[in-house]
């Protein structure tokens, strides 16, 4: 690891900032580098609190080894600040722990994904996750992957950084909704074998990039499925990165659908406006309603006799996100579903962006 050495004997690594370590025990260290190199991160080494006490104090994460306890007592508190040991039989570590200060105790070797994880989060300079939006149709045909593709598209023209998952191997491909199937870039099968950690940064390099959002679709091989521990790795590096995700389901919940909705923070169950599709929308809700908490309407025309945004309403009980207005696209495909700005599907997509970022506290 390329590094410089310090005027009290420290190692610090050259590049982006990453953990503070402090130890002096080789062996530890040893295992705490790995870890590092694991998660894409280069440390700064001290055998104590470091002189002057600045990088102490403006690490974003400090992991202090057993051994360095009595040498870093005095200094500043501060949060996250992680002791790692190795004695799994040590009860006195937990009051060292709160002598120093320390948010949480590991112990290696099986605390090691733990700590990997949360380093590469340092490296990556994780902050809030995405707000993540799936969409589903109450029946086949419903438009969910327009409007899932609107709402991307929308939310990228207004400057937020955004992520459309395609989550329906059988749905023909976003890629294609979107007129990119061409485009460069890795899709679906590519990550079948992902599993623990997926670098954010990695996964959005990797991805065509398709009306200023990047987009994770399926390709044209035969492929129709990855693990859901794949599915569970990818969506949370696209989480990651902050921002909007924007997720196309299918109507069916199986293993991978249900890592899907576990990240998910609001659902959007599109409509047809009769009652059979309303029949076969209950039917998805009481399914997805198992694993989402936040599943709401939104309803597409026209009603039939009898029916109006109040009665969907009451037969499927669920809150109503609005009627996602019919917009003809152009034939030759130059526009994709919201393209248009001024347009109602976008004005559409705004209103409800609007609503979910007012609902969670900040912007999206």
């Amino acid at each position: 690891m390329a590094g410089a050495i310090t005027q009290d004997g420290a190692a610090v690594a050259e590049g982006r900032s990453g953990p503070l370590i402090v130890t002096e025990d080789a062996e530890l260290l040893d295992d705490l580098l790995r870890l590092c190199a694991a998660a894409g991160a280069r440390p700064e080494v001290h055998p104590g609190v470091p002189r002057p006490r600045g990088s102490w104090e403006a690490a974003p994460l400090v992991i202090v080894g057993d051994d360095a306890v009595r040498r870093v007592r005095g200094a500043v508190r501060r949060r996250g600040v992680v002791l790692v040991g190795r004695d799994q039989d040590d009860s006195d570590v937990w009051r060292r722990a709160v002598e120093i200060g320390a948010d949480h105790v590991l112990l290696l070797p099986d605390g090691e994904q733990w700590l990997v994880d949360r380093i590469a989060d340092v490296a990556e300079g994780v902050g809030r996750p995405a707000l993540t939006v799936g969409v589903m149709g109450g029946r086949g045909g419903a438009g969910a992957s327009t409007l899932a593709c609107a709402l991307a598209v929308t939310s990228a023209r207004e400057g937020t950084r955004t992520l459309l998952v395609d989550a329906d191997p059988l749905g023909g491909g976003l890629d294609v909704l979107l007129g990119g199937e061409t485009a460069e870039g890795l899709r679906w099968p590519a990550f079948a074998a992902s599993r623990g950690r997926v670098g954010g940064g990695a996964l959005e390099e990797s991805l065509p990039q398709l009306h200023a959002l990047r987009v994770l679709s399926w390709d044209r091989g035969d492929t129709v499925a990855v693990p859901p521990q794949a599915v569970r790795a990818v969506l949370a590096a696209g989480r990651r990165r902050g921002g909007a995700v924007v997720v196309d389901l299918p109507r069916r919940v199986d293993e991978g659908v249900a890592e899907v909705l576990a990240q998910v923070d609001v659902g959007v169950l599109v409509v047809p406006a009769e009652l059979r599709a309303i029949a076969a929308a209950r039917r998805v809700a009481t399914a997805v309603g198992m694993v989402l908490a936040d599943l709401r309407i939104a309803v597409r025309g026209p009603y039939a006799p009898g029916l109006d945004d109040r009665e969907v309403v009451r037969l499927l009980g669920l809150p109503l996100v609005g009627e996602v207005p019919y917009e003809t696209p152009p034939p030759d495909g130059s526009v994709p579903p919201g393209g248009a700005a001024r347009g109602p599907l976008a004005r559409f997509c705004s209103a409800f962006w609007e609503r979910a970022s007012a609902g969670r506290g900040t912007d999206a």
